[in-house]
């Protein structure tokens, strides 16, 4: 399984330390050497960085480390595949933009029988874990409203994810740049 890093912080701090370490993990030290991402809040925008090639030796991820980034919310992710293609469209985080605000989801797990409901947000890639993502969007999109309360949100999130954990593992990073949402059905480490 992939595994996930996040970070929040109530002054814009660098990720440096902690994803130098992750990135080993990308092929190096650990076996997650399908892709890798990372996806940093700076004020309202975002700056993603992604590569479908091992962290471990990704030129890229090299840059990251080396050059801190200040954010108060970033999201983090290496990939093994299981679904999907390894190509930088089944690279995580999936970004998509919901009330003027960017939302950057990551997931560990499979499901099984999971299928999507038809809406406005559609992946772009082949992984159910970005299939997973729009049908959160979706179901938010439906059922919630611009300036919704945050407690009014994570009720339907914990619904949501309650539901999906129901079909197999599920463990997720989740964040509109005001707030970090995280969701873990399995202990991820030891």
């Amino acid at each position: 399984m992939c595994e996930l890093l996040a970070m929040s912080a109530n002054t814009p701090t660098d990720l440096c330390f902690s994803f130098t370490g992750l990135t080993r993990r990308g092929g190096e030290t650990g076996p997650h050497k399908d892709g890798w991402g990372v996806t940093f809040y700076e004020g309202k925008g975002v700056r993603s960085f992604h590569d479908p090639d091992p962290s471990a030796s990704s030129r890229i991820a090299e840059v990251v480390q080396t050059h801190p980034i200040k954010s108060e919310v970033a999201i983090c992710h290496i990939r093994q595949a299981n679904v999907g293609d390894i190509c930088l469209a089944n690279t995580h985080p999936f970004i998509r933009e919901l009330w003027g605000q960017y939302w950057v989801f990551a997931h560990n797990g499979q499901l099984s029988d999971f299928q999507a409901e038809p809406g406005f947000y559609e992946p772009v890639g082949t992984t159910d874990s970005e299939a997973l993502f729009c049908d959160m969007l979706n179901h938010l999109r439906q059922h919630c409203h611009r300036g919704d309360p945050a407690e009014t949100l994570v009720e339907h999130l914990v619904e949501l994810a309650n539901n999906y954990a129901r079909k197999g593992v599920f463990n997720l990073l989740l964040s509109n740049g005001e707030w970090l949402f995280t969701y873990c059905t399995t202990k991820m480490a030891s």
